[in-house]
């Protein structure tokens, strides 16, 4: 999940999902989530755009979630909010699960090769794929991206600012 500044009056707002695109006619939204998607559930009250929605329904699909929420009522509705982020302070959070984070903890993270220890660069971006999440590390000349896979980043520690990664070879 990623941070963000300030918004809306959310001390630490955390980005737990984004509106990919409507789903039907009734004004259901198809949501990508940043993490487990634990946080899209019924109930909860996120801020989608600009404005604070309860979540009413909530389904899991191979594709993410389809979300229905307070005031989104057609198609056009729900078009108007495509790529929005749906947020959370960080204190309306369930605590991270062990081995889970959030992306706006990883995100500024040093990084250093987990084999000599040198520092190869900072987190600087993190996307989801179907398979894994991907780090993408920054140096000064070059970029990376590396799975975040136990594999390839076998240690994590949000508190002492430092990731190690595992750095790719081509062909591997």
């Amino acid at each position: 999940m990623t941070r963000l500044e300030d918004r809306s009056g959310l001390s630490d707002p955390i980005v737990i999902g984004v509106v990919a695109t409507p789903h039907g006619v009734r004004g259901t939204l198809r949501v990508k989530p940043t993490g487990s998607g634990r946080h899209l559930r019924e109930g909860v009250e996120p801020l989608v755009g600009d404005a604070r929605r309860r979540i009413l329904r909530s389904r899991e699909t191979p594709k993410g979630f389809l979300l229905d929420v307070e005031g989104v009522t057609d198609r056009s509705e729900a078009a108007a909010l495509r790529g929005a982020e749906i947020v959370l302070d960080r204190a309306e959070l369930d605590p991270p699960e062990e081995d889970e984070f959030y992306v706006g903890d990883l995100v500024g993270l040093e990084a250093y090769d987990a084999e000599s220890g040198e520092q190869v660069g900072a987190v600087t971006h993190v996307f989801p794929t179907p398979a894994h999440d991907v780090l993408v590390v920054s140096g000064d000349d070059e970029e990376a991206y590396v799975p975040f896979t136990l594999e390839h980043v076998p240690e994590v520690d949000p508190e002492g600012g430092r990731i190690s990664v595992k750095r790719l070879e081509i062909g591997e």
